[in-house]
Protein backbone atom coordinates (compact mmCIF):
# COMPACT_ATOMS: atom_id res chain seq x y z
CA UNK A 1 0.00 0.00 0.00
CA UNK A 2 1.35 3.49 -0.94
CA UNK A 3 1.03 6.41 1.79
CA UNK A 4 -1.36 9.09 0.93
CA UNK A 5 0.32 11.99 1.52
CA UNK A 6 -2.86 15.09 2.08
CA UNK A 7 -2.77 18.32 2.10
CA UNK A 8 -5.57 19.70 3.88
CA UNK A 9 -7.56 22.63 5.86
CA UNK A 10 -9.15 24.19 3.02
CA UNK A 11 -11.31 24.10 4.69
CA UNK A 12 -10.82 21.69 7.54
CA UNK A 13 -14.39 21.35 7.48
CA UNK A 14 -14.37 18.98 4.35
CA UNK A 15 -10.49 17.66 4.58
CA UNK A 16 -11.93 15.51 7.43
CA UNK A 17 -14.52 13.55 5.00
CA UNK A 18 -11.44 13.03 2.91
CA UNK A 19 -9.20 10.91 6.12
CA UNK A 20 -12.75 9.07 7.10
CA UNK A 21 -13.63 8.14 3.17
CA UNK A 22 -10.47 7.00 2.05
CA UNK A 23 -10.56 5.12 5.27
CA UNK A 24 -13.91 3.41 4.58
CA UNK A 25 -12.91 2.74 1.50
CA UNK A 26 -9.50 0.72 2.28
CA UNK A 27 -11.75 -1.02 4.75
CA UNK A 28 -14.67 -2.11 2.59
CA UNK A 29 -12.24 -2.88 -0.20
CA UNK A 30 -9.73 -5.09 2.13
CA UNK A 31 -11.67 -5.96 5.07
CA UNK A 32 -10.96 -6.94 8.28
CA UNK A 33 -9.26 -4.37 10.36
CA UNK A 34 -7.30 -2.70 7.96
CA UNK A 35 -7.07 1.11 7.19
CA UNK A 36 -5.27 3.62 5.28
CA UNK A 37 -1.58 4.30 5.37
CA UNK A 38 -1.53 8.15 5.02
CA UNK A 39 -0.21 11.70 5.96
CA UNK A 40 -1.69 14.69 6.30
CA UNK A 41 -0.48 18.49 6.32
CA UNK A 42 -2.89 20.82 7.15
CA UNK A 43 -2.86 24.48 6.60
CA UNK A 44 -4.11 27.53 8.18
CA UNK A 45 -6.81 28.67 5.81
CA UNK A 46 -7.08 32.22 7.09
CA UNK A 47 -3.56 33.16 5.44
CA UNK A 48 -4.15 31.28 1.98
CA UNK A 49 -7.93 33.00 1.44
CA UNK A 50 -6.41 36.14 2.13
CA UNK A 51 -3.72 34.99 -0.79
CA UNK A 52 -6.68 34.03 -2.96
CA UNK A 53 -8.75 37.27 -2.71
CA UNK A 54 -5.27 39.56 -3.03
CA UNK A 55 -4.47 37.24 -6.66
CA UNK A 56 -1.04 36.14 -4.62
CA UNK A 57 -1.75 32.94 -6.29
CA UNK A 58 2.34 31.96 -6.51
CA UNK A 59 2.88 32.50 -2.85
CA UNK A 60 0.17 30.56 -1.89
CA UNK A 61 1.40 27.72 -4.53
CA UNK A 62 4.88 28.51 -2.40
CA UNK A 63 3.07 27.38 0.72
CA UNK A 64 1.00 24.84 -0.47
CA UNK A 65 4.88 23.09 -2.32
CA UNK A 66 6.24 23.85 1.09
CA UNK A 67 3.56 21.17 2.50
CA UNK A 68 4.00 18.76 -0.24
CA UNK A 69 7.71 18.96 0.30
CA UNK A 70 7.06 17.25 4.10
CA UNK A 71 5.06 15.33 2.95
CA UNK A 72 7.30 13.48 0.38
CA UNK A 73 9.92 13.88 3.06
CA UNK A 74 7.84 12.13 5.48
CA UNK A 75 7.39 9.19 2.86
CA UNK A 76 4.37 9.86 0.98
CA UNK A 77 4.20 7.72 -2.16
CA UNK A 78 2.09 10.62 -3.74
CA UNK A 79 -0.06 13.75 -3.19
CA UNK A 80 -4.00 14.37 -2.88
CA UNK A 81 -4.75 18.53 -2.66
CA UNK A 82 -7.63 18.13 -0.59
CA UNK A 83 -9.47 21.60 -2.58
CA UNK A 84 -10.63 22.32 -5.66
CA UNK A 85 -9.77 26.04 -5.96
CA UNK A 86 -6.08 25.64 -4.83
CA UNK A 87 -5.33 23.47 -7.76
CA UNK A 88 -4.73 26.41 -9.74
CA UNK A 89 -1.31 26.10 -8.53
CA UNK A 90 -1.36 22.64 -8.90
CA UNK A 91 2.03 23.06 -11.24
CA UNK A 92 4.02 24.75 -8.18
CA UNK A 93 3.10 21.94 -6.10
CA UNK A 94 4.81 19.67 -8.93
CA UNK A 95 8.00 22.11 -9.67
CA UNK A 96 9.08 21.18 -6.08
CA UNK A 97 8.22 17.81 -5.92
CA UNK A 98 9.46 14.19 -7.40
CA UNK A 99 6.14 12.12 -6.55
CA UNK A 100 3.37 12.68 -8.65
CA UNK A 101 0.08 14.80 -7.54
CA UNK A 102 -3.51 13.03 -7.94
CA UNK A 103 -5.49 16.48 -9.86
CA UNK A 104 -8.94 16.46 -8.84
CA UNK A 105 -10.24 17.16 -12.03
CA UNK A 106 -8.78 13.85 -13.84
CA UNK A 107 -11.01 11.07 -11.67
CA UNK A 108 -14.06 13.83 -12.02
CA UNK A 109 -14.00 13.83 -15.51
CA UNK A 110 -13.24 9.84 -15.61
CA UNK A 111 -16.41 9.34 -13.99
CA UNK A 112 -18.25 12.28 -15.46
CA UNK A 113 -17.22 9.85 -19.05
CA UNK A 114 -17.65 6.55 -17.37
CA UNK A 115 -21.47 7.96 -16.59
CA UNK A 116 -21.31 8.37 -20.62
CA UNK A 117 -22.46 11.98 -20.18
CA UNK A 118 -20.78 14.89 -22.06
CA UNK A 119 -22.94 18.72 -21.05
CA UNK A 120 -22.07 19.20 -17.12
CA UNK A 121 -22.67 21.93 -14.90
CA UNK A 122 -19.84 23.21 -12.58
CA UNK A 123 -20.29 24.61 -9.24
CA UNK A 124 -17.50 26.01 -7.41
CA UNK A 125 -15.69 29.21 -5.95
CA UNK A 126 -15.80 32.12 -8.42
CA UNK A 127 -12.10 31.10 -9.46
CA UNK A 128 -12.75 27.60 -10.00
CA UNK A 129 -15.63 28.14 -12.42
CA UNK A 130 -14.36 31.45 -13.85
CA UNK A 131 -10.93 30.75 -14.07
CA UNK A 132 -9.67 28.49 -16.85
CA UNK A 133 -6.95 26.01 -14.87
CA UNK A 134 -10.28 24.08 -13.75
CA UNK A 135 -12.73 24.12 -16.62
CA UNK A 136 -10.24 23.63 -19.58
CA UNK A 137 -8.62 20.82 -17.81
CA UNK A 138 -12.32 19.05 -18.02
CA UNK A 139 -12.99 20.57 -21.82
CA UNK A 140 -9.22 19.27 -23.41
CA UNK A 141 -8.46 16.33 -21.75
CA UNK A 142 -12.00 14.73 -20.89
CA UNK A 143 -14.24 16.26 -23.81
CA UNK A 144 -17.16 17.67 -21.81
CA UNK A 145 -18.61 20.56 -22.31
CA UNK A 146 -19.17 22.82 -19.06
CA UNK A 147 -21.58 24.96 -18.32
CA UNK A 148 -21.45 27.99 -15.55
CA UNK A 149 -24.23 29.72 -13.83
CA UNK A 150 -25.14 33.12 -14.60
CA UNK A 151 -23.67 35.64 -12.71
CA UNK A 152 -25.99 35.96 -9.88
CA UNK A 153 -25.64 32.32 -9.37
CA UNK A 154 -22.07 32.37 -9.06
CA UNK A 155 -21.63 35.31 -6.64
CA UNK A 156 -24.32 32.91 -4.64
CA UNK A 157 -22.58 29.85 -4.66
CA UNK A 158 -19.13 31.44 -3.96
CA UNK A 159 -20.57 33.46 -1.19
CA UNK A 160 -22.46 30.71 0.54
CA UNK A 161 -18.73 28.56 0.39
CA UNK A 162 -17.19 30.74 2.45
CA UNK A 163 -19.47 33.00 4.24
CA UNK A 164 -21.12 29.36 5.17
CA UNK A 165 -19.69 25.94 4.47
CA UNK A 166 -15.68 26.65 5.47
CA UNK A 167 -17.17 27.80 8.94
CA UNK A 168 -19.63 24.72 9.25
CA UNK A 169 -22.92 26.35 9.08
CA UNK A 170 -25.63 24.85 6.75
CA UNK A 171 -28.66 26.33 6.11
CA UNK A 172 -31.76 25.25 4.27
CA UNK A 173 -32.21 28.41 2.68
CA UNK A 174 -29.08 27.75 0.84
CA UNK A 175 -29.76 24.42 0.27
CA UNK A 176 -32.70 26.12 -1.64
CA UNK A 177 -30.68 28.94 -3.42
CA UNK A 178 -27.94 25.96 -4.59
CA UNK A 179 -31.33 23.90 -5.85
CA UNK A 180 -32.44 26.92 -7.72
CA UNK A 181 -28.82 27.51 -9.51
CA UNK A 182 -28.64 23.42 -10.49
CA UNK A 183 -32.35 24.00 -11.57
CA UNK A 184 -31.09 26.66 -14.18
CA UNK A 185 -28.08 24.95 -15.08
CA UNK A 186 -30.38 21.85 -15.63
CA UNK A 187 -32.57 23.76 -17.84
CA UNK A 188 -29.23 25.12 -20.02
CA UNK A 189 -29.12 21.36 -20.59
CA UNK A 190 -26.90 20.36 -17.85
CA UNK A 191 -26.86 16.47 -18.13
CA UNK A 192 -25.26 16.16 -14.41
CA UNK A 193 -23.87 18.79 -11.87
CA UNK A 194 -19.92 18.75 -10.07
CA UNK A 195 -19.61 19.54 -6.68
CA UNK A 196 -16.69 21.62 -7.57
CA UNK A 197 -15.84 22.74 -4.08
CA UNK A 198 -14.87 20.08 -1.63
CA UNK A 199 -17.11 21.86 0.83
CA UNK A 200 -20.85 21.53 -1.32
CA UNK A 201 -21.18 18.49 -0.08
CA UNK A 202 -21.97 19.91 3.12
CA UNK A 203 -24.81 21.06 1.55
CA UNK A 204 -26.21 19.06 -1.39
CA UNK A 205 -26.59 15.77 -1.91
CA UNK A 206 -27.76 13.35 -4.96
CA UNK A 207 -31.33 13.14 -2.84
CA UNK A 208 -31.69 17.12 -3.54
CA UNK A 209 -30.81 16.92 -7.58
CA UNK A 210 -32.52 15.76 -10.51
CA UNK A 211 -29.88 15.15 -12.93
CA UNK A 212 -26.66 12.66 -11.64
CA UNK A 213 -24.48 14.59 -9.37
CA UNK A 214 -20.29 13.94 -8.97
CA UNK A 215 -19.17 14.87 -5.15
CA UNK A 216 -15.27 16.05 -6.07
CA UNK A 217 -14.37 15.08 -2.19
CA UNK A 218 -15.84 11.14 -2.58
CA UNK A 219 -14.93 10.89 -6.12
CA UNK A 220 -11.32 12.26 -5.41
CA UNK A 221 -10.49 10.45 -1.77
CA UNK A 222 -11.70 7.01 -3.65
CA UNK A 223 -9.13 8.10 -6.39
CA UNK A 224 -6.40 8.19 -3.72
CA UNK A 225 -7.48 4.44 -2.42
CA UNK A 226 -7.50 3.25 -6.11
CA UNK A 227 -3.59 4.81 -6.54
CA UNK A 228 -2.72 3.51 -2.94
CA UNK A 229 -3.93 0.22 -3.34
CA UNK A 230 -2.33 -0.25 -7.09
CA UNK A 231 -0.51 -3.78 -7.12
CA UNK A 232 -2.30 -4.96 -4.45
CA UNK A 233 -3.92 -8.46 -4.44
CA UNK A 234 -7.85 -8.03 -5.77
CA UNK A 235 -9.89 -5.95 -3.36
CA UNK A 236 -13.19 -7.72 -1.41
CA UNK A 237 -15.31 -5.16 -3.74
CA UNK A 238 -15.52 -3.64 -6.96
CA UNK A 239 -12.70 -1.02 -7.48
CA UNK A 240 -15.12 1.20 -9.70
CA UNK A 241 -16.56 3.76 -7.07
CA UNK A 242 -19.91 3.52 -9.21
CA UNK A 243 -19.72 -0.18 -8.28
CA UNK A 244 -18.72 0.67 -4.65
CA UNK A 245 -22.03 0.62 -1.72
CA UNK A 246 -22.64 3.48 -0.07
CA UNK A 247 -19.82 5.27 2.43
CA UNK A 248 -21.67 6.69 4.74
CA UNK A 249 -19.23 9.49 4.93
CA UNK A 250 -21.87 12.32 5.25
CA UNK A 251 -23.42 12.21 8.24
CA UNK A 252 -27.09 13.58 9.05
CA UNK A 253 -27.03 17.16 8.41
CA UNK A 254 -27.11 19.59 11.15
CA UNK A 255 -28.91 22.64 10.26
CA UNK A 256 -28.35 26.23 11.12
CA UNK A 257 -29.99 29.16 10.86
CA UNK A 258 -27.51 30.75 8.76
CA UNK A 259 -28.72 32.32 5.25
Amino acid sequence: MKTIGLIGGMSWESSLYYYRIINEDVKQRLGGLHSAECLMFSVDFAPIEKMQAQGRWHEAGQVLADAAVRLERAGAGFIVLCTNTMHKVAGVIEERTRIPLLHIADPTGAEIQRRKLRRIGLLGTRFTMEQDFYRHRLEKRHDLDVLLPDEAGRETVHRIIYDELCLGRISPVSRQKYIAVIEKLVAAGAEGIILGCTEIMLLIGQEDVQVPVFDTTKIHAMAAVDRALEGEPAPLTESDPGARPPLGSVPARVESTAT
